[in-house]
C-alpha cells in the first residue's frame, strides 16, 4: 500500500495537463519497470504493459485509467502540486481524478502479473489526453494493443459500478434564407427557418428510451445570425449539444436529426460514443456481490472511445473532480486496490 500512495504523491507533484503528460508517463513507465514488468510500451504519453504470461489465444481484459489532469480550478487554498495528507485525506491536483484509479489499477495488475493459468490476459494502459478526448490518448494505442474482450475503466465512482455512459455529439447547424431589406416585404428570414428547427430540437422525443438515462437529450446552446438591424439575414447558425444514450449509436441519432430538420447539420465528431456493459456480465455480477450498486454515469471518460463492453469503476468521488482542493481519502485508495483485485479474482 505504501508504495502506491508514494506513487500517487509523485503523480500529484508532477504537472500533467492534457497533452503535456510526458513526465508522468516517464514516472509510470519507470515504476512498472522497477516492479519487474518485462516489457513496458510507450506511444505519445500512453504507457501500457501485458501480464508476463500473456497468451494471444486467450481473451484480454483492458485495465485503463488516465494520468492527465485539467488545470487547477480557481479557489485552491493550497499548492495543487504539493501532496499533503491531512486527516486521512491526500490533497493535490489529480489525486481523485484519476490518480487514485491509476495507482489502484496498477496495484491490481501487478498483483496478477506473474500468475499462471489465468482465464484472461491482462493489459494495463495508463493513458493521456482523457480530459480533452484527444486523438493521441487511448484511441491512438488501440491498433497497437490488439483485440480486447472487455474493459475496466478507472474513474472516481465511489467504487460503485457505472454500467453505462452517455455519448456526445456537437452539431453545427446552418439555416438558409434569402437576404432582403427589413423595411420592405423582401427576403426569406433565416432566423425564422432556424426557429422551426430549434423548436424541433426542443420538443422531439426519440422513440427508444434508456432504462438508466431516459431519452436522448438535445440542447441548443449557441445561436448566431445577422449583420445589421435593417437586413433580413440569409443565414442563421446554431449549435446543438446532443447526449446520446445506450439505446442509439451516434450515427443513428444523426440520421434521425437530418431526416427531421431543414437546416444543414454538421457533426464536429461522432467518435465519442455511448458505452455500456450488460448488467448480467460476470464482472458486474462480481461487483454486485461485493455490495456495490449499478448506475448510469452522467460524465464522460475514455469509455467513449472503446468499442468493447466497459465498466467504469474506481476510488474517489466524481463530485470532487475538477474542484479546488481536490483530494482522495487514503482509505479509498486501499479499498480501490482491494476491490479491483476482488473483481478480477472473480473472473480470472
Amino acid at each position: 500500500m505504501k508504495r502506491y500512495i508514494e506513487l500517487l504523491e509523485q503523480l500529484i507533484a508532477t504537472p500533467s495537463y492534457s497533452r503535456e503528460e510526458k513526465m508522468t508517463a516517464d514516472l509510470l513507465a519507470a515504476f512498472l519497470t522497477g516492479r519487474g514488468v518485462a516489457e513496458v510500451h510507450r506511444l505519445h504519453n500512453n504507457v501500457w504493459a501485458r501480464n508476463r504470461r500473456f497468451d494471444p489465444s486467450k481473451p484480454t481484459i483492458l485495465l485503463n485509467s488516465h494520468h492527465d489532469t485539467v488545470k487547477p480550478a480557481a479557489g485552491w487554498s493550497r499548492d495543487p502540486f504539493l501532496p499533503e495528507v491531512v486527516d486521512g485525506k491526500l490533497y493535490g491536483l489529480g489525486s481523485n481524478d484519476a490518480g487514485a484509479s491509476v495507482v489502484s489499477l496498477t496495484a491490481a495488475f501487478l498483483h496478477f502479473y506473474e500468475a499462471e493459468d489465468l482465464k484472461y490476459n491482462l493489459l494495463l494502459a495508463l493513458t493521456g489526453e482523457e480530459e480533452v478526448s484527444g486523438q493521441n490518448g487511448i484511441e491512438s494505442i488501440l491498433p497497437e494493443i490488439g483485440p480486447l474482450d472487455f474493459a475496466i475503466v478507472g474513474e472516481p465512482t465511489g467504487l460503485h459500478l457505472a454500467i453505462a455512459e452517455r455519448g456526445l455529439m456537437v452539431l453545427d447547424c446552418v439555416a438558409h434564407g434569402k437576404p432582403g431589406h427589413a423595411a420592405r416585404d423582401e427576403g426569406d428570414n433565416a432566423i425564422y427557418r432556424a426557429m422551426e428547427d430549434i423548436d424541433w430540437f426542443r420538443t422531439y422525443r426519440f422513440p427508444k428510451e434508456s432504462a438508466l438515462f431516459g431519452g436522448v437529450k438535445m440542447s441548443v446552446t449557441i445561436v448566431s445570425a445577422g449583420t445589421q438591424h435593417n437586413v433580413v439575414p440569409a443565414e442563421c447558425r446554431f449549435t446543438v449539444d446532443v447526449r446520446v444514450t445506450d439505446r442509439y449509436t451516434n450515427e443513428e441519432v444523426l440520421a434521425i436529426v437530418r431526416e427531421h430538420v431543414r437546416s444543414d447539420v454538421f457533426p464536429r465528431s461522432t467518435r465519442l460514443k455511448p458505452s455500456s456493459i450488460d448488467a448480467s456480465h460476470p464482472i458486474v455480477a462480481a461487483g454486485m456481490a461485493l455490495g456495490r450498486q449499478t448506475f448510469g454515469s452522467p460524465t464522460m471518460s475514455d469509455q467513449a472511445l472503446l468499442s468493447v463492453p466497459s465498466l467504469k469503476v474506481g476510488p474517489g468521488e466524481s463530485a470532487r473532480s475538477h474542484t479546488a482542493d481536490e483530494f482522495v481519502y487514503l482509505k479509498e485508495v486501499e479499498e480501490g486496490i482491494a476491490q479491483y483485485i476482488a473483481l478480477l479474482n472473480a473472473v480470472l
